[in-house]
């Protein structure tokens, strides 16, 4: 065990402050299902951006950075910064679409869209499919990165790690509903930003790295620097370069960046006071998760590969942990090197991120077991602080569930590559599902049940048929493409949305374009008159010009930092123009989408 009494203390300090916080709160989250749930839906921009920005700063973040930079170079990470295109479309296409539904969670939606007991079916089960099943795998490999941690740092093992941070997240999760998540992730975003950065600092000053010259010059380093792959490899273009940008961004359902928006990101847009805040806590995140945070991983992860070169070091270097020992240690295992006192803020801002993570997953889990199954199916004369009793019962059930799998899983990377297959070829539908009027319920049905089918197949059945190994992209496009395939025979071939559920939905969320037209047509021919209610203008061409312009801006941000550090001024100061550049662009198209009215300057002004 490497804490000392003071790294303690700052720890159990931390610890009692989101107790604290979880306290002071939960009078107030226990009311109702939408205090609980939704925090009353009157939150502001930053605090909801920073709190996205905390639960994506989770302890197996760092973790797959580490073990991606080691393997596959920092090139490597287009593999997750290609979602950046996902987060810019939610930002200035479905941001606005989402706070305008006026839905509680993102599963509720599937009523307003869509019609029949089909619909219902989908809600239901789409609520335990995402609240229970797909959710426990993401805490699971969330707790996996904690049980590493634990067990280089603490010493401790994997049954004593889940079952520890189980029974404090959950307590500390109970109390405040999502108000309470909120106010402490603000903290957490702040104390976890810390720690990256001391991190990198102590990994830069350890003999063997020798600071950042010795870091970039050192010969099993320098082959993992490129920012872009090696095109010349087409192998390695092809895996983590340009099936990302080309065809996984927008066909991959992913926690944290589903096409079209969706999940806790959709619970942060619900929570937000008006669209104007919606859409600028959806930048704010997308900018801090991808320009900001991702350089002090990156470092301590090369830094990594000078101190422990492979996997069989780190056994011997942490014995407790070989059972876990992988790529994916990387990160932990320097943080073994860190002196007495900041190691306890730095095992502080760890613990921060999985409390943020894990307790963000577990009330957004627990709201579709809660308001889209339990009260939909079971009890729908349930009283609110009955549903709320059944939001902190789902909770703990959750945690459990989520703790018990974790002792299985082993690496954080392969973790996240079942979890993207498992998503595989949804994700067109849930972009084209707000502007074609055909897509119904059992599109989305058979979209669901296929990708979870393919992924099935190539996870436990593909290496007992005999045929050719696939490599983790060929299974993914192999995914989408069936899966594409299998959802739109099912929209032409099944009965539509019956007419009236459609003309209340572009009533409500007021979508546009040319794929409700002929809705709109027939409406008007019996004398519906829907043109009150649709924007003057379609926004969608104007916001895929500021999503153009924002991902030129937050890529270039990345980009010029990176080359900063590498010492390459030339480059650097370019991409910083263009960057500069494309940020001035995109405030003025920002206001124009927009249409600012006198009420909104300041929200621009803040």
């Amino acid at each position: 065990m490497l804490l000392a009494p003071i790294d303690w203390a700052i720890i159990c300090a931390y610890l009692l402050f989101s107790l604290c916080i979880g306290l002071w709160v939960a009078r107030q989250a226990g009311k109702n299902s939408t205090q609980f749930f939704a925090a009353g839906k009157n939150m502001p921009w930053w605090l909801l951006g920073i709190s996205m920005v905390a639960t994506t700063f989770s302890t197996d973040t760092p973790n797959l950075v580490s073990n991606i930079v080691r393997t596959d170079g920092v090139s490597g990470n287009w593999v997750w910064w290609a979602f950046l295109l996902t987060g810019m479309l939610t930002v200035f296409v479905y941001a606005n679409l989402w706070k305008r539904s006026g839905v509680l969670t993102d599963v509720e939606f599937y009523e307003l869209r869509y019609s029949g007991k089909m619909a219902a079916f989908l809600r239901g089960f789409r609520s335990i499919y995402l609240g229970f099943f797909f959710n426990v795998v993401v805490m699971a490999t969330v707790s996996l990165a904690a049980i590493k941690i634990s067990g280089v740092l603490m010493g401790l093992t994997p049954v004593q790690t889940v079952v520890i941070t189980g029974v404090v997240t959950v307590i500390y999760s109970s109390l405040g509903g999502l108000k309470g998540v909120l106010l402490t992730d603000f903290f957490q975003f702040f104390l976890a930003i810390g720690g990256s950065l001391i991190a990198a600092y102590v990994a830069l000053d350890h003999p063997e790295v020798g600071g950042l010259e010795g870091l970039l010059n050192h010969k099993e380093v320098i082959t993992q620097l490129n920012i872009l792959p090696d095109f010349s490899d087409p192998s390695q273009a092809i895996g983590i370069f340009i099936i990302p940008l080309a065809i996984q961004w927008w066909s991959v359902y992913y926690p944290g960046a589903e096409p079209g928006g969706g999940g806790y990101i959709a619970q942060r847009m619900f929570a937000a006071k008006d669209e104007n805040n919606s859409i600028a806590a959806v930048f704010f995140f997308n900018a801090a998760h991808y320009a900001l945070r991702p350089w002090p991983w990156i470092i301590v992860g090369l830094c990594s590969i000078i101190v422990f070169p492979d996997i069989a070091s780190m056994k011997e270097a942490f014995p407790d942990a070989a059972s876990v020992a992988d790529n994916d240690m990387g990160y932990p295992a320097m943080l073994t090197f860190i002196p007495t006192g900041w190691l306890g803020i730095v095992v502080a801002s760890l613990t921060a991120a999985y409390m943020s993570t894990i307790s963000t997953h577990l009330n957004w889990g627990s709201s579709y077991l809660v308001n889209d199954f339990y009260k939909r199916f079971v009890r729908p004369e349930s009283s609110e602080k009955e549903l709320v009793r059944v939001g902190r019962i789902s909770t703990a059930v959750l945690m459990i569930v989520a703790g018990s799998l974790a002792l299985f899983l082993r690496n954080a990377l392969d973790s996240f590559q079942i979890i993207l297959q498992i998503g595989a070829g949804t994700g067109l539908l849930f972009i084209l599902r707000w502007f074609w009027w055909r897509i119904n319920a059992a599109s989305e049905v058979a979209a669901m049940v296929i990708s979870f089918l393919v992924a099935m197949y190539f996870q436990f059945a593909h290496t007992h048929t005999g045929l050719p190994d696939l490599t983790s992209w060929q299974e993914l496009i192999a995914g989408v493409i069936i899966t594409t395939i299998g959802w739109v025979l099912v929209t032409l071939y099944t009965r539509p949305t019956d007419k009236e559920t459609l003309v209340n939905f572009c009533e409500v969320a007021r979508p546009g374009g040319p794929g409700w037209q002929k809705v709109i047509e027939e409406a008007e021919a019996e004398e519906n008159n829907l043109e009150p209610l649709q924007d003057e203008a379609w926004r969608v061409p104007q916001g895929i010009l500021c999503m153009a312009l924002g991902s030129v801006a937050i890529y270039g941000t990345l980009f010029a930092t990176g080359y900063w550090i590498y010492g390459r001024w030339t480059l650097a100061s370019v991409i910083t123009i263009v960057s500069i550049a494309a940020s001035v662009y995109l405030f003025k198209s920002w206001r124009k989408l927009i249409q600012i009215r006198p009420e909104d300057e300041e929200l621009f002004e803040e």
